[in-house]
C-alpha cells in the first residue's frame, strides 16, 4: 500500500534543478552588474555573513530590505540555526509571470489537487493503491 505523500510526490509539478551556480560565477555576475571588482564583492558577502552570525548570536534577527530576514533558532538539543524568510520583494521577483526559464517536471499537473494526484496514482498503480482513511 502506497502512502498519500508518495503518490503526490510522484506526480506533483516540481522544478528539475539545474547545475548549482557556485560562488565564483555569482561573484563574476555581481561584479559585472555593479562595476565592483570580484574581490570587493567577495569581501562584502563574507562580512555580511559574519555580521548576520554575530547579530544572531545576540538573539536578534537581521532584516535585509529586498532580501529577507535572518532569525536565530534553537533545536531541542540547544543547537543554534538560522531561519531565513524571504522579503516580499524577493518572493515577488521570483514569482514574476513568464520569467522562469528552468524545466518543470509534471508541468501538465499544475493546478491539480492532492486528491486528483492520488487518483492518478491509483489508476496507474492498481497493485499499490493509496487507501484513504474512512471518516
Amino acid at each position: 500500500m502506497a502512502s498519500r505523500i508518495e503518490a503526490i510526490n510522484a506526480y506533483r509539478p516540481r522544478i528539475n534543478l539545474g547545475v548549482t551556480v557556485q560562488k565564483p560565477a555569482l561573484l563574476r555576475a555581481v561584479s559585472r552588474a555593479t562595476s565592483l571588482v570580484e574581490g570587493t564583492v567577495d569581501m562584502a558577502i563574507k562580512e555580511t555573513r559574519d555580521q548576520i552570525i554575530e547579530i544572531c548570536h545576540s538573539g536578534r534577527a537581521v532584516k535585509v530590505e529586498g532580501l529577507g530576514r535572518f532569525m536565530p533558532c534553537m533545536d531541542l538539543e540547544g543547537n543554534l540555526t538560522i531561519s531565513f524568510k524571504p522579503d516580499p520583494t524577493f518572493s515577488e521577483g521570483l514569482r514574476s509571470k513568464g520569467t522562469f526559464q528552468g524545466e518543470v517536471l509534471n508541468r501538465e499537473h499544475i493546478g491539480m489537487t492532492g486528491d486528483e494526484l492520488v487518483q492518478m496514482w491509483n489508476d496507474n498503480h492498481p497493485e499499490d493503491q493509496v487507501i484513504s482513511p474512512e471518516n
